[in-house]
C-alpha cells in the first residue's frame, strides 16, 4: 500500500508540473467558451465510503444540472464547444491528479461513483470495493469510454445505467481489488493511453 501510495504521489507531482501550462490553457479556453468557473465540482464516495470532491474541467453549462439529468446522454446539448473536445479526449480528468496528491484518489483504481449509484452496491461490494482508493483510470473506464454513447441508445437511460452497466462495471472493480498488483497497474496506465490515442 506504501509502495503505491509513493507511486501515486509521484506520478501526479510529475503529471502536474508537466502539465501546469497546458492545463492553465485548457481553463483559459473553459472560461471563454461558456461563462462559469474553469473547474466542476462533485460528490463522489471515496475510500472506506468516504464523500470527496471530484475535480474536472467544467464541460457543460453551468445550470447543467438543473436542465437535465445526472447521466451524459449522447450528444446532450448542455455540453460546451469546449467540453466535446475535452470530454473526448478525457482532458476533463487531467485536475482528478489534484484529488492523488490529497489523497483522495489513486491513479489506478475502481472509478468513484456518485451517492445515488453506490445505493445500488450489495454491503459485500461496498466493503470490496472501497476497500481501495479510487482511481482516475481503470478497466471499466477503458471498457465504458464510450459511456454516454451507449445510454443515448438506450429507451431508459438511468434503468440501463443502473441494470446493465453498473453490474459490469462492479465485476471490473471486484477483480482489480482482488488481483491488483504494480504490474497490473502499469498495464491498465499503458492501455489506457493506447484507448485516449485511438
Amino acid at each position: 500500500m506504501l509502495a503505491k501510495r509513493l507511486f501515486d504521489f509521484a506520478f501526479a507531482s510529475l503529471a502536474l508540473v508537466v502539465l501546469c501550462l497546458p492545463m492553465l490553457v485548457i481553463g483559459a479556453w473553459v472560461r471563454i467558451d461558456s461563462r462559469g468557473p474553469a473547474l466542476f465540482r462533485q460528490t463522489r464516495v471515496g475510500r472506506h465510503g468516504k464523500p470527496f470532491s471530484i475535480l474536472k474541467f467544467r464541460t457543460m453549462r453551468p445550470d447543467a444540472a438543473a436542465c437535465g439529468p445526472g447521466l451524459t446522454i449522447g450528444p446532450d446539448r448542455r455540453i460546451t464547444r469546449a467540453g466535446a473536445f475535452l470530454r473526448r479526449y478525457k482532458l476533463d480528468e487531467l485536475p482528478q491528479f489534484i484529488n492523488v496528491l490529497s489523497g483522495d484518489m489513486s491513479i489506478v483504481g475502481p472509478r468513484p461513483e456518485v451517492p445515488q449509484y453506490v445505493a445500488y452496491y450489495s454491503p459485500e461490494d461496498r466493503d470490496l470495493v472501497m476497500s481501495v482508493r479510487p482511481g482516475i483510470t481503470d478497466r471499466a473506464s477503458i471498457e465504458f469510454r464510450d459511456e454516454s454513447a451507449i445510454l443515448g441508445r438506450a429507451r431508459d437511460p438511468e434503468t440501463a445505467y443502473r441494470d446493465e452497466i453498473l453490474p459490469v462495471k462492479l465485476a471490473y472493480y471486484r477483480a482489480y481489488v482482488r488481483n491488483r498488483s504494480f504490474s497490473g497497474d502499469l498495464a491498465i496506465i499503458l492501455a489506457t493511453v493506447r484507448a485516449l490515442m485511438a
